[in-house]
């Protein structure tokens, strides 16, 4: 058994995160996210909270699992790496990032219930539509709902546009 296995606590035949299981461990409960304030703080893993990352908090699962997590009510789903511990509320399952929230439909509401099934990483693709350029840059925090511009300033007249 996997310590991915024996954490979410039960008897699975591979090991995660190989290619090769012939069960994979899943898990299912309510799921609740994690966004701005938190953006740029450190995480359990020792990187910066990203919350345009597809990440998600765990509280025993090994850092770098990958779940595919699955919105039960819409069968929306994203793959998410544990990155963080948590959530620290209790009765729930995972603490998503922003991005995967999103992805999932669950922003509004806050929480959901979900089924959260880990991942080898092979099984993991990243697709680019034929044609397109390389992903945009994205913002280091999404834009005002109500459309205004934020604006910048620099604390010594002239040294705009230099190093």
């Amino acid at each position: 058994m996997t310590r991915a296995t024996a954490a979410i606590g039960g008897e699975v035949a591979g090991r995660v995160g190989t290619g090769t299981p012939d069960a994979t461990p899943s898990f299912a409960g309510v799921a609740s996210w994690y966004g701005p304030r938190h953006h740029g703080k450190p995480t359990a893993s020792g990187a910066g909270y990203d919350m345009w990352a597809l990440t998600a908090a765990h509280p025993s699962l090994p850092m770098g699992t990958r779940l595919r997590v699955t919105h039960s009510a819409t069968g929306r789903s994203v793959v998410v790496t544990v990155n963080d511990r948590g959530p620290h509320t209790g009765g729930r399952i995972l603490d998503l990032s922003w991005r995967a929230a999103r992805d999932l439909g669950v922003l509004r509401s806050g929480l959901a219930m979900v089924v959260a099934q880990a991942v080898p990483d092979e099984t993991v693709r990243v697709s680019v539509p034929p044609g397109s350029r390389k992903a945009p840059a994205r913002p280091l925090h999404p834009p005002p709902a109500d459309g205004s511009l934020l604006a910048g300033g620099y604390a010594t007249f002239g040294k705009a546009g230099q190093p």
